[in-house]
């Protein structure tokens, strides 16, 4: 059973930056592909940026240029450096893992709120 932990939300000023983590555990980490995902109120969950096993990666047209995502395979951590925010960013960020031909996981979700 794989299990993700967030952290690093919080509330930040328009322009801010935060970084959220996502640990896990019980996972061959290095075969997944990780993703961050976010979903504002009244509108569905969306993808923000993916990396691949091999470290490649692809990002929301919305946060191209101000968030980069990376990972640590040897720590199974899962990055997202958020800069430059805007209050159009204000979100539930969960942490995906995902692996062919097997189920996806989530974590619980942390709240990033960026203010006017």
């Amino acid at each position: 059973q794989v299990q993700l932990v967030e952290s690093g939300g919080g509330l930040v000023q328009a322009g801010g930056s935060l970084r959220l983590s996502c640990a896990a555990s019980g996972s061959i980490f290095s075969l997944a592909t990780m993703g961050w995902y976010r979903q504002a109120p009244g509108k569905q969950r969306e993808l923000v940026a993916a990396i691949t096993s091999d470290g490649n990666t692809n990002y929301a047209d919305s946060v191209k240029g101000r968030f980069t995502i990376s990972r640590d395979n040897a720590k199974k951590m899962v990055y997202l450096q958020m800069n430059d925010l805007k209050p159009s960013d204000t979100a539930v960020y969960y942490c995906n893992h995902r692996r062919i031909l097997r189920p996806d996981y989530w974590g619980q979700g942390t709240q990033v709120t960026v203010s006017s």
